[in-house]
């Protein structure tokens, strides 16, 4: 019998600031260190590791052979002593060299925090496709930072034209990672290919798409869960989905209605009020220092945003760090050059806020609308399916005409993609008033 249990990692983070100097030149500068320690603590321990120990020095740059300074270094290793470390977790990425020196200088495990983001992704990724995109992102990582052993590690060839070195075990390493890693562009680029199709197919059904983003952790699943009854892992953690999921969600306009639309009664009368169908995406949250492998890898993900035609901007309210968390999530969307969006920003867990007056600084100036909700505690929601309407009328024209009875099927059409006002049964045919898409070619 074996004991597949793994050990428990005991680790110290290490930051530095780089930022502090360069923020006294620049007020505008929103970089905090200790609120990028206390995010990483967070990943460590969701990756399973305990925190034991904080380091963090001012540098105007990083060291390019240690990450921190000599006199940090002997100070690290008194603070490993003192609390029984088994590794390090550094806050920004570490070069190879960096990995290399750093560990044997200390003779302790090193991690950077790319390492811990990838584990997580790893350890969360529960459909094909992300699992395809984990094993990406982890392998062009490892892909740079392979070492060798000098010849000591070739292998010898035997027969004319073999003889010598051969190939070295550090190439035939990268040889086989290369191989693999075209391998995993050829299936993603299949998975890519599919999910255009079921896109395209969403934009012909003339159903308006609403792309939910946000930070990690900041409730996007759980407000999925709550609109259309989907059963999305929605945890108090970091990273907890990763996978996109689209959901469709039907209300009435005279109060909301919840519950998954396959279920919903199809009956559709202006007495009980009129419904609206769209389709909400959530995609998988951002974070600050998001490893370029994984948004190389997440990119077809990532893009559901762009695609769609509204974003839903989540924000928890209660967060302290909420402006930088905004920030970030305004920067990655600037990167895949997702511009040109109506947002409705959501500060949801509102309820965890006690003083009101704290209500009065949520603000987003990028914003088409800006909503407080809970959706945990189901606050605030009949205001959201507001915001939906109101843009939705922004991109409608009224119109007003008599469908004679054999265009009946007109009239379904414009009660799927649009808006009923009134509608009057009359002997010639039925008298209708809505708000329909521009694009519908009435």
């Amino acid at each position: 019998m074996h004991d597949n249990k793994e050990e428990k990692e005991y680790v110290i983070l290490v930051a530095v600031d780089e930022n502090s100097i360069s923020a006294s030149r620049d007020e505008g500068n929103s970089y905090d260190v200790d609120a990028s320690l206390n995010e990483l603590a967070e990943l460590a321990e969701t990756a399973g590791a305990v925190v034991v120990g904080r380091m963090k020095q001012t540098l105007p740059h990083f060291n390019a052979s240690t990450y921190i300074g000599s006199g940090k270094i002997e100070e690290l290793e008194y603070m490993i002593y003192e609390t029984g470390a088994t590794g390090i977790i550094t806050d920004d990425e570490l070069s190879p060299a960096q990995m290399y020196n750093l560990a044997k200088l200390l003779d302790i495990k090193v991690m950077d925090r790319t390492m811990v983001i990838l584990d997580i992704f790893a350890s969360h990724a529960r459909t094909a496709e992300g699992k395809l995109q984990v094993e990406l992102a982890q392998l062009q990582y490892r892909l740079s930072r392979l070492t060798g052993k000098g010849i000591s590690m070739s292998r010898l060839g035997g027969g004319i034209g073999t003889r010598g070195p051969g190939e070295k075990k550090l190439e035939q390493d990268r040889r086989v990672i290369r191989n693999r890693v075209a391998q995993l562009r050829r299936e993603l680029n299949d998975v890519v290919a599919h999910r255009e199709l079921t896109r395209k197919g969403r934009e012909n059904g003339h159903d308006p798409i609403f792309a939910i983003v946000g930070y990690t952790n900041v409730g996007k699943s759980t407000l999925l869960n709550t609109l259309t009854g989907a059963d999305i892992l929605a945890e108090d953690k970091l990273f907890a989905t990763l996978d996109t999921t689209t959901r469709a969600f039907t209300y009435s306009r005279k109060g909301l209605k919840q519950g998954n639309d396959a279920g919903s009664d199809e009956r559709d009368d202006v007495e009980s009020g009129s419904k609206q169908k769209v389709l909400l995406i959530d995609t998988v949250g951002f974070i600050r220092k998001l490893p370029h492998n994984l948004v190389d890898a997440f990119r077809s993900t990532l893009e559901e945003a762009r695609f769609a035609d509204y974003i839903i901007h989540m924000v928890d309210a209660s967060s302290p760090d909420r402006l930088s968390e905004m920030k970030v999530v305004y920067d990655t969307l600037d990167m895949l050059k997702i511009e040109n969006k109506k947002i409705i920003t959501v500060f949801n867990k509102i309820d965890k806020i006690e003083n009101p007056d704290d209500l009065l600084g949520l603000i987003d100036k990028r914003a088409s609308k800006k909503l407080l909700i809970s959706a945990k505690k189901k606050i605030g929601l009949e205001g959201l399916c507001q915001a939906f309407d109101d843009l939705l009328r922004e991109e409608r024209k009224l119109v007003e005409m008599v469908l004679a009875y054999n265009q009946m099927g007109l009239l379904a059409e414009i009660k799927k993609n649009g808006e009923v006002v009134e509608e009057e049964y009359l002997d010639s045919g039925v008298r209708v008033k809505a708000y329909v898409p521009k694009n519908l070619g009435l």
